[in-house]
């Protein structure tokens, strides 16, 4: 995924020091902890000892902005710019609990924890505790108004937000300087609004959620609540490590997908973000993907399908239909804004994108979801242009198919910007587009079997040959494996070559392993590998520095099939060093490793970078190859 990955964590560091003056801890590569349930995130960041954020939704972006079509959208309410206690120079620890959502820190002055829980159907924050020392808050915005409602709950309005945030105290009151509302008690239910009526409501609701107990039985029935969802896995842990990255992963999967009800306006109910805040939380096609994939071969059915009727409710979709031979589509051609309406472009580019893969993938996720459950009144389900069913067969597969060209006796998927999100401009004939329509054609073929649509499975199966035999002839020349049709130096080692073959797209022995040699030409500084051989020269582009950094989702590839080729000790070597490092950053697994440090990716060769927490391509990726090893 080529996103918009801005380092921001000097920015944030720079809070303590302006803000409220609490102690900076912990490594200078820590990453941020997020929290969330469904209807909102919130970050904490270790090495300051403080929450940096409380958004209103479980997005980064909620809708496009009408004054500029081409940026990012209207960005997401976030009340908090530092939310913590203690004094200056104190020395604390944070972590997550047992592999959870609930983050607890820890000081000589007391513990502190930040969780949302999933028993309440909002944006809440629930914050408690354990200290001498009150808390102390910079609001991200100048207070408007404040507003006392009964039993020292309040009602905030801040500038430029529209979102009401209320505070309901969960443990005794007391008086507290104006500016400071959160001193009044040592734990809160933080609550984003969307208007002023929903008060008395939210109110009631948290007033149930509570049942009278006290926080510290809150947060240990939490925990509880957490563990009984889990799926018991089924893969075998070599050391405690992978266990437990293996379970905080299992968590981020969860707290990257919204559970905001659909409603007219808003259709985003089940959409996963591709990464988790403090970075970047927007919800891709692609990443998405892989997320979805893993919940539902880890046991997760409901979140699955979710997911999956997430791409058949989004909408408006189908934007760029002019680019696309006049198809029709479902499926964003890249991302979703956090409404569900299509995000047809990479905004760092300032242009429209198309990625056919996006389509292939989707149609992956349907058939292994199918697979793995037996669900026929998912294919029955009403979506936005109909039934599932049909809606896959004539708004995924149709327009995938109209977006073929003719080429060696057979088919290949049409030039595009593909798995890496190149530069429209440079949009070319990517394998991992072609190899992603055979897969995708393959698996609707199989769901076309269960639906009794025997003409459209016979014609999926008969487009995946001609697809196959027009893959073979376009990209294995000469013996090698290519990224492209078009030649070129950047794709002709490409790392999306891998899971084209661990898809098994490819079965040539010849050709898998002298593409396994040829990842040679890839590795970095860092000891991993990176995604292409760069060929930008000005070091004023973004994807100039972007390019040379080692990307996790391509190591944990190759390890897979490092394992399938027999080769054990390279694939437990590579995949160990992964565990290692994540478990040495609260089991956080990060877009990418450092491999040649620079302003927009700083730190130490190998410390993480870029968007992080990853969710598809990490949490979910490493979940897929723990199953697949």
């Amino acid at each position: 995924m080529n996103a918009l990955r801005r380092v921001i964590r000097g920015g944030v560091r720079l809070i303590a020091a302006v803000g409220l003056g609490l102690a900076s801890c912990g490594p200078a590569a820590a990453s941020h902890l997020v929290t969330g349930n469904g209807f909102g995130f919130a970050v904490v960041a270790p090495e300051i000892g403080v929450a940096t954020k409380f958004y209103a939704h479980p997005h980064s972006f909620t809708v496009p902005d009408p004054a500029n079509p081409l940026s990012e959208g209207i960005e997401t309410a976030n009340f908090i710019k530092a939310l913590g206690y203690g004094q200056a120079g104190q020395r604390r620890t944070t972590d997550y609990v047992d592999d959870t959502h609930v983050i607890r820190m820890r000081s000589a002055s007391g513990n502190a924890d930040y969780f949302m829980p999933f028993g309440l159907a909002r944006p809440a924050l629930i914050i408690s505790l354990e200290a001498a020392t009150p808390w102390r808050v910079e609001w991200n915005r100048p207070i408007r108004s404040q507003r006392r409602l009964a039993s020292g709950t309040m009602l905030l309005r801040f500038e430029g937000i529209d979102e009401p945030l209320l505070l309901v105290p969960l443990a005794a009151t007391r008086s507290a300087p104006a500016n400071q509302q959160l001193a009044a008690s040592s734990a809160w239910a933080l609550i984003a609004l969307k208007d002023e009526s929903e008060a008395a409501a939210a109110i009631r609701e948290v007033g149930r959620w509570r049942a009278n107990l006290s926080t510290r039985v809150l947060v240990k029935r939490e925990l509880a609540q957490f563990e009984r969802w889990r799926a018991n896995p089924s893969v075998r842990f070599v050391n405690d490590k992978e266990r437990h990255l293996w379970r905080q992963s299992e968590t981020m999967l969860r707290i990257a997908q919204s559970r905001e009800p659909n409603r007219p306006g808003r259709y985003g109910n089940g959409l996963i973000v591709a990464a988790l805040p403090d970075v970047y939380a927007t919800p891709w096609v692609r990443d998405m993907a892989w997320a979805t994939v893993a919940l539902a071969r880890m046991g997760h059915r409901a979140e699955a399908r979710a997911a999956l009727l997430a791409y058949f409710n989004a909408r408006p979709t189908g934007k760029m239909r002019a680019e696309v031979h006049g198809a029709d589509y479902q499926v964003s051609v890249v991302r979703y804004f956090g409404n569900g309406e299509e995000e047809p472009f990479f905004t760092q580019e300032g242009a429209t994108n198309i990625e056919y893969d996006d389509w292939g993938e989707v149609l992956w996720v349907l058939g292994e979801y199918l697979r793995r459950y037996d669900d026929p009144a998912l294919l029955e389900t009403a979506t936005y242009r109909g039934r599932l069913y049909e809606s896959a067969r004539d708004f995924i597969v149709r327009p995938l198919l109209a977006n073929t060209e003719p080429y060696g006796g057979g088919r290949i998927v049409a030039a595009d910007t593909s798995i890496w999100e190149e530069r429209q401009k440079d949009r070319k004939h990517f394998a991992f587009s072609t190899a992603l329509a055979i897969v995708g054609l393959h698996n609707f073929a199989e769901v076309a079997q269960r639906a009794g649509d025997q003409a459209a499975r016979n014609n999926a199966l008969a487009q995946a040959a001609l697809l196959e035999t027009g893959f073979a002839a376009a990209f294995i020349r000469d013996g090698k494996l290519r990224g492209t049709l078009e030649d070129g130096v950047k794709n002709d080692i490409d790392g999306a070559l891998l899971p084209i073959i661990n898809f098994g797209v490819v079965r040539d022995a010849n050709v898998i392993r002298d593409t396994v040699d040829r990842m040679e030409l890839l590795k970095v500084a860092s000891g991993g590998y990176r995604r292409v051989r760069s060929t930008y020269t000005d070091p004023k582009i973004f994807e100039y520095w972007y390019e040379r950094q080692e990307f996790l989702f391509v190591d944990l590839h190759l390890a897979q099939l490092y394992h399938a080729l027999g080769r054990k000790s390279d694939a437990d070597a590579m995949l160990q060093r992964i565990v290692n490092k994540a478990a040495a950053d609260h089991n956080i697994i990060p877009e990418m490793y450092v491999a040649v440090p620079c302003a927009l990716f700083p730190g130490k060769i190998g410390d993480p970078t870029g968007a992080l927490p990853m969710v598809g391509y990490g949490a979910g990726a490493y979940v897929l190859h723990l199953l697949d090893r």
